[in-house]
C-alpha cells in the first residue's frame, strides 16, 4: 500500500513539533533563554539593522541591547512599583481584611461553602516554606539567566546576516527560499504581536486606572500599572486582575454591592479590549485562532511559568509561519489559523510587501 508523501510529511512534522515540546519541558534551562534571546533578537532587528548602516557595527550592537535593557528594566520597575504600593495598603489595612475575611466566611458556612476549610487543608507552613523557597531560588538564578539572554542576543545580532547568507547558499534553493520567507514572516509576526500587546496593554491599564478612581477605590494608579503589566500574559494576565480587584473593592468597601459592580466594570473593560479592540489593532497581522492562542498560554504556562504564558504565543506563531512555507504541512497552519478572510488578506499583504 502506498503512502501518500503529504501525510508522511505533515507526520514528520507534528512528530518534530511534539518532540520539540517534549524537549523545551526537559530541558527548560537551556532552552528558555534560547527561545527568548531569538525572540528579542526578532524584535530588534530592524533597529540593529537600521543603526548599522550609520554608525559603527559594535556601536549599534551596544544601543540595541541599551534600549532593550533599558525598556525591560523599566517594565520591571512600574510592576516594583505598583505591587508595593498594594502590598504597603494591605499592611496598613490587615485588620480590615481580617474582619472582611471573618465576614464572608461566616457568609459563605451559611451556604454550605466551607472555602476556609479547603484553603487551610492546601496551605500549610510547609507549603508556604517551599514557595517562598522556589521564589527565593528563582530570584537568584534571574541574573544569571538575563546575563544568558543578552549574551545570546548580542551572538545573534552579529551572526544573523552570516547565518542568511549560509541559507541562500543551500544546494536546494527552494528549501533556502522557504526558510528565508519563514524567518521575514516571524520577525514580522513577532514585532505584530509585542505592538499589539502593548498598545492592548496600555488601552488596558489607562481603562482600569479610569473605572477604580471613577469607583473612589484607593490606588487607581497602581492598579493601573499592574493592569497594564499583567497584560503582557494574554488571558492569565486579565484573569488575576478580574479576581484581585473585585476582592481588593470587598475589602476596602466592605460591601458585597461594591466588590460585584468592580467585577462587572473589571470584565467589561477586559471584555471589550481583548475580544473587540485588541483585533482591530492586530489584524490579520498574526492570523492565529484565539483557541490556539489559549492553548498556546496554558500549554507554555504549564512548561516554564510565567514566562511561557508570555512566550506561548510567539513560539506558536513561529511554528505555524514555517508550517506555511511548506506546502505538505500548509493544511495544518491553515487549519490552526485565524478566519479564512482574514488570513487571505495576510497572504494578500505578504505578497505585496
Amino acid at each position: 500500500m502506498r503512502v501518500n508523501g503529504a501525510l508522511l510529511n505533515t507526520a514528520a512534522a507534528a512528530l518534530l513539533i511534539l518532540i520539540f515540546v517534549v524537549f523545551c519541558n526537559l530541558g527548560q534551562a537551556v532552552i528558555e533563554p534560547v527561545v527568548l534571546g531569538f525572540f528579542l533578537i526578532e524584535v530588534t532587528w530592524p533597529l540593529y539593522r537600521f543603526l548599522k548602516r550609520r554608525i559603527a557595527k559594535w556601536v549599534a550592537t551596544v544601543v540595541t541591547i541599551s534600549l532593550t535593557i533599558v525598556s525591560v528594566l523599566a517594565l520591571f520597575s512600574v510592576i516594583a512599583w505598583g505591587g508595593s504600593q498594594v502590598a504597603a495598603w494591605l499592611r496598613d489595612n490587615f485588620d480590615r481584611i481580617q474582619i472582611t475575611l471573618v465576614n464572608s466566611t461566616a457568609w459563605l458556612e451559611e451556604h454550605d461553602i466551607f472555602i476556609l476549610a479547603m484553603i487551610t487543608d492546601h496551605v500549610n507552613a510547609a507549603s508556604l516554606i517551599a514557595f517562598f523557597r522556589t521564589v527565593a531560588l528563582r530570584v537568584n538564578t534571574m541574573a544569571a539567566f538575563a546575563a544568558l539572554v543578552f549574551l545570546y542576543v548580542v551572538m545573534g545580532l552579529a551572526e544573523t546576516e552570516a547565518v542568511q547568507e549560509n541559507i541562500a547558499r543551500l544546494k536546494d534553493q527552494n528549501l533556502a527560499r522557504q526558510l528565508l520567507a519563514a524567518g521575514r514572516g516571524i520577525g514580522e509576526k513577532f514585532r505584530s504581536y509585542l505592538f499589539v500587546r502593548t498598545i492592548a496593554s496600555i488601552a488596558t491599564g489607562l481603562a482600569i486606572w479610569a473605572f477604580v478612581a471613577y469607583m473612589r477605590l484607593d490606588l487607581a494608579g497602581a492598579w493601573g500599572v499592574l493592569a497594564f503589566a499583567l497584560n503582557f500574559l494574554p488571558y492569565i494576565g486579565s484573569v488575576l486582575v478580574t479576581i484581585l480587584l473585585p476582592l481588593f473593592a470587598l475589602v476596602q468597601a466592605d460591601t458585597p454591592a461594591t466588590a460585584v459592580y468592580v467585577l462587572l466594570g473589571v470584565s467589561l473593560i477586559q471584555f471589550v479590549i481583548g475580544s473587540y479592540l485588541e483585533p482591530i489593532f492586530s489584524g490579520s497581522a498574526l492570523s492565529i485562532s484565539p483557541t490556539v492562542v489559549i492553548f498556546s498560554v496554558v500549554l507554555w504556562t504549564f512548561l516554564w511559568g510565567a514566562l511561557g504564558a508570555f512566550l506561548g504565543v510567539p513560539v506558536t506563531i513561529a511554528m505555524l509561519t514555517l508550517l506555511e512555507q511548506f506546502p505538505s504541512a500548509q493544511w495544518l497552519s491553515d487549519l490552526l489559523s485565524g478566519a479564512p478572510g482574514l488570513k487571505k488578506h495576510a497572504a494578500n499583504r505578504q505578497l505585496a510587501g
